[in-house]
């Protein structure tokens, strides 16, 4: 999965107007003022296609990201959450997926929050990715369900196995019981997570392995 700026700034060399992005890259990173307009206008002028070179990216989220990544040391901070909270879905998910990539620290977990509080699915998978290190246990293993009640991969969850513990496997089982009790199947993904931990449930003595707290 491409996560870094440069190799997303390689795979948008073939987009429908590449010269405005890099105008636009540079504009951003000497005037960081027109981020937003030029935010706002990355999915007409870039388009919206799945990047070949960049599986699991569209386009205009990759702009978006590269945006983002190119203001000045210090701009990230305070232009995140007012591009999430007056964007769309689209602008919305692509400073999601920008956040890992940017030198803010955990100042934007509370954008995590709001996304998995939604029910778009792009939205809860995107606030998954690897800035999803700065949730708590509680809120993560909360999110991780979450997905599975949506049908939603689990593919899309930054270090699903290193986080996944004894008290997620709990949350799991309950809903397999629910589900086989209303006739209903379980994504074959989150049937591999239970299995898993189930294996792993217990050390060499027999005994629970303890939950992992973030």
């Amino acid at each position: 999965m491409h996560e870094r700026p440069e190799e997303l700034r390689a795979a948008l060399a073939a987009v429908p107007d590449e010269g405005w992005l890099a105008d636009a890259v540079r504009r951003v990173g000497s005037q960081p003022a027109a981020l937003p307009r030029l935010f706002a206008a990355a999915g007409r002028r870039c388009g919206r296609a799945e990047l070949p070179d960049a599986p699991g990216w569209s386009a205009d989220d990759a702009a978006r990201v590269v945006l983002l990544t190119a203001l000045p040391p210090g701009e990230a901070t305070a232009r995140v959450e007012n591009l999430y909270r007056h964007g769309d879905a689209a602008e919305k998910r692509a400073v999601l997926r920008a956040l890992p990539m940017l030198p803010i620290g955990d100042i934007a977990v509370p954008l995590l929050h709001d996304a998995i509080r939604t029910n778009d699915t792009r939205l809860v998978s995107a606030a998954l990715g690897g800035y999803a290190r700065h949730l708590d246990q509680p809120a993560w293993r909360q999110a991780v369900l979450k997905l599975v009640f949506m049908g939603v991969s689990l593919s899309v969850v930054d270090r699903l196995d290193e986080r996944a513990d004894d008290e997620l496997r709990v949350m799991l089982a309950g809903l397999a019981a629910e589900r086989q009790a209303a006739g209903r199947s379980m994504p074959a993904d989150a049937l591999a997570l239970l299995e898993r931990l189930t294996s792993a449930g217990a050390d060499q003595d027999g005994q629970p392995v303890p939950s992992k707290e973030a």
